[in-house]
C-alpha cells in the first residue's frame, strides 16, 4: 500500500468517475485502474463498485477511505512543516441536525480559532448523512439526539458503522412557534403548557429525511404520532418561514437562539413526559481533537439554557 494509492482512491471517491479522477491526477485511466486493482488485491476487498452508471463506494470501502483521508492529511501536515516548509491548514468539520445552538457554537469556535491554521466545515443535514459523514471521516463529530424510541435502532446503526453516541444533556419537548400564532399568544399569557390536541389545529413542520424518511431517523420526537396536518421541509430557513407564513410549529429541545433566528419565535412547553438526549457521535475509540473538544465545550454551555 502506497501513499499515491491512497490519494488515488480519495480522488476517485471525490469525482465518482475513474476518467475524471485520472484527468485530475494527470495520469492515464489504465494506470489508475491498475493501481486500484493492486490496492484492492492487497487489502482483500473491493473499495469501489463499478457499473455503467459510474463509481460508488462499498461499505468497507467507505470505512477504508475515512482512514485513508486521515493518513493523507497527516502526511501533508508533516510535509508542510518539515519538508516543503509551506503553511498547510488543518481542517475541522462537524455534521449536525438542524439545531441553531449547534450552529451558534460553531460560530463561536471559528471566532476563537480564526482562519490562519484551520479550514472549517459545518454540515446541517439529514440524520443518515450525519452518521455517514462521521463514519467516512468527512466530519469528526456529529450532533444529534436519541430518546427511548429511536435509541435501540439508531444504536445498532451506529455500532455497525463503528460509531458511538455520547450524551451531553437532556431536554423536555417544546413546540417552536411564531409569536404571531394565536396559540402562542394564548399560552405566553397563561404560562400553561400546550397540549398535542391544541397543536393539531396547526401544521406540524418536520425535516425531510429523503430515502430515510422513517420515524427512527426523524429529527423530531413523537415521530410515530398521526398528525392531522404535516409539512416536510429541507432547511431551517424554510421552517422559520413556514412557522410564520402558515402558523406551523415544530417539536424541538426548546433551546432558543435569537442571535440567529431572531426574536419573532418562542418555545412552548408541550404537555408530555417525553424527553430527548442531545449528544454527539464519533468513531469508536477515537481521540477527539483539541478543536473538537473545544466545540463540544461550546455545545455543553447550552445545557444551562435548557428549559425546565
Amino acid at each position: 500500500m502506497t501513499l499515491n494509492q491512497l490519494k488515488y482512491a480519495i480522488a476517485i471517491s471525490r469525482e465518482n468517475s475513474l476518467n475524471d479522477a485520472a484527468k485530475k491526477l494527470f495520469i492515464s485511466q489504465p494506470s489508475l485502474t491498475g493501481a486500484m486493482h493492486a490496492l484492492e488485491d492487497e487489502i482483500g476487498f473491493d473499495i469501489f463498485i463499478r457499473s455503467k452508471n459510474g463509481i460508488s463506494l462499498t461499505v468497507k470501502g467507505a470505512e477504508f477511505l475515512g482512514y485513508a483521508r486521515s493518513v493523507v492529511e497527516q502526511y501533508d501536515i508533516l510535509d508542510a512543516k518539515y519538508i516543503s516548509k509551506t503553511n498547510i491548514k488543518r481542517q475541522f468539520s462537524v455534521s449536525m441536525q438542524h439545531y441553531s445552538f449547534a450552529v451558534k457554537a460553531f460560530i463561536e469556535l471559528v471566532n476563537q480559532y480564526g482562519y490562519d491554521e484551520y479550514e472549517f466545515e459545518a454540515h446541517e443535514t439529514k440524520t443518515h448523512e450525519i452518521i455517514s459523514n462521521v463514519r467516512n471521516q468527512k466530519s469528526e463529530l456529529g450532533i444529534l439526539y436519541l430518546n427511548d424510541f429511536n435509541s435501540k435502532v439508531l444504536g445498532k446503526v451506529l455500532s455497525e458503522a463503528g460509531l458511538e453516541f455520547t450524551p451531553l444533556f437532556d431536554c423536555s419537548i417544546y413546540a417552536y412557534i411564531s409569536k404571531d400564532n394565536p396559540l402562542a399568544k394564548e399560552k405566553l399569557k397563561s404560562g400553561e403548557p400546550v397540549t398535542l390536541e391544541e397543536l393539531d389545529e396547526y401544521p406540524c413542520l418536520v425535516f425531510d429525511q429523503g430515502e430515510y424518511n422513517s420515524a427512527y431517523y426523524a429529527e423530531e420526537v413523537l415521530s410515530t404520532r398521526q398528525y392531522k396536518q404535516i409539512i416536510r421541509a429541507n432547511d431551517r430557513a424554510t421552517m422559520l418561514n413556514l412557522a410564520k407564513g402558515v402558523n406551523g410549529y415544530t417539536l424541538c429541545s426548546g433551546i432558543l437562539c435569537e442571535e440567529l433566528n431572531g426574536d419573532d419565535f418562542c418555545a412552548l412547553k408541550v404537555d408530555t413526559d417525553e424527553k430527548m438526549t442531545i449528544g454527539y457521535i464519533a468513531r469508536k475509540s477515537s481521540i477527539i481533537s483539541e478543536i473538537g473538544q473545544k466545540y463540544l465545550e461550546e455545545i455543553i454551555k447550552y445545557k444551562d439554557k435548557v428549559l425546565g
